[in-house]
C-alpha cells in the first residue's frame, strides 16, 4: 500500500469512492452527489491537505483530509476519512493517519477535530484506537439531506502524540 498526497487527478476516483460510501449510508454525514468537480474544489480550499491510500496498481482505497472549519479556533483543523467498501481493517486509516498527523504538525495546527456520526460504530472505534478523546456532543444535526443524526466530537492533540 502507497501511502501519498492526493492531487487532482485523484479527484474521480476519490469522488467515486465517495459515493459508493454515501449510497451504502449510515457512516457520513455527506450526502448528495458528488462529483470531480466538487473534490476539485474541496482540495483547492486554503490550509487543508489531502492524502490517498493505492494499491501499487494505482487504485484508490482510501483517502483522509484536513479542512479547517469556522467553528474550530485556528489552531484545529477537521478530519474526515474514508476507506473503500470492503477494504476496511486493512490498515488503510492507520497508514494514512500516519502522514495526515505529520502534515497536520506542518501546517501549524495543535490539535485535529473529528465530528462523527453517532450511530458510525467503525468510524468511532477507529478515532478512539488513534487517540481521539470524546470532548463533545452535537444532538440533532440536520445533515443536508434533512436526516437528523447526533453527532460525537472528538480531539486529537498534536503536542501530546
Amino acid at each position: 500500500m502507497i501511502i501519498r498526497p492526493a492531487h487532482d487527478l485523484d479527484a474521480g476516483e476519490i469522488a467515486a469512492l465517495l459515493r459508493e460510501i454515501i449510497a451504502i449510508g449510515g457512516t457520513t454525514a455527506i450526502t448528495g452527489e458528488i462529483n470531480r468537480s466538487d473534490i476539485l474544489a474541496w482540495m483547492a480550499r486554503p490550509g487543508g491537505a489531502w492524502h490517498v491510500a493505492e494499491t501499487e496498481e494505482g487504485e484508490i482505497l482510501g483517502f483522509q483530509y484536513l479542512a479547517p472549519n469556522s467553528a474550530l479556533p485556528p489552531e484545529a483543523v477537521n478530519i474526515a476519512t474514508f476507506a473503500k467498501p470492503g477494504k476496511q481493517g486493512l490498515g488503510i486509516g492507520s497508514k494514512l493517519f500516519q502522514a495526515t498527523r505529520e502534515t497536520a504538525r506542518a501546517l501549524g495546527y495543535l490539535w485535529i477535530n473529528a465530528d462523527i456520526r453517532a450511530d458510525n460504530e467503525s468510524g468511532l472505534a477507529y478515532y478512539q484506537s488513534r487517540g481521539f478523546e470524546d470532548y463533545g456532543r452535537i444532538d440533532g444535526y440536520e445533515m443536508a439531506d434533512g436526516t437528523i443524526v447526533d453527532k460525537i466530537l472528538k480531539r486529537y492533540d498534536l503536542k501530546d502524540a
